[in-house]
């Protein structure tokens, strides 16, 4: 990863819950459009950290009380970082099923996985799998004339 100067972080622990998930989402994309953020990046940038969030609340964390999610957020005009750790047993992304494959159509699972591989720049899993670190580089840039 290129080493860079954030202009905005947010570093914090939540409970396992969709709610609190969605309200640092929501954090993030307020800052996505205060840096001039906008059409697919923006888009793919929300949909990357609803998957990972739901992922590690659901699956990671299966919403138990007495878990949490350690999520950190990262800013710049040109990057945006997502770390999002669970405290759950973890999954190999390679073992997923590939769901374009005619006999996973009807199957859910690997879909977000896929969804943030494509639409992220960078994305890495730690070795047990209960972290995600994802990078989006900014492609789209408004041209002032």
């Amino acid at each position: 990863m290129v080493d860079r100067t954030w202009s905005w972080t947010l570093q914090q622990e939540i409970p396992s819950s969709l709610d609190a998930g969605h309200a640092l989402i929501e954090k993030l994309m307020e800052q996505l459009s205060q840096h001039g953020w906008q059409g697919r990046d923006n888009f793919h940038v929300q949909m990357a950290a609803e998957e990972a969030m739901v992922n590690a609340i659901k699956h990671g964390n299966k919403e138990a009380a007495d878990k949490v999610v350690e999520v950190e957020f990262k800013v710049a005009a040109d990057a945006v970082y997502m770390r999002i750790k669970d405290q759950g047993k973890g999954f190999c992304p390679a073992n997923l099923p590939d769901p374009r494959n005619d006999e996973h159509l009807e199957c859910t699972n690997g879909r977000g996985v896929m969804l943030i591989q494509t639409m992220m720049t960078e994305v890495h899993y730690n070795d047990i799998g209960n972290e995600v670190i994802m990078v989006k580089q900014r492609q789209e840039i408004e041209e002032t004339t």
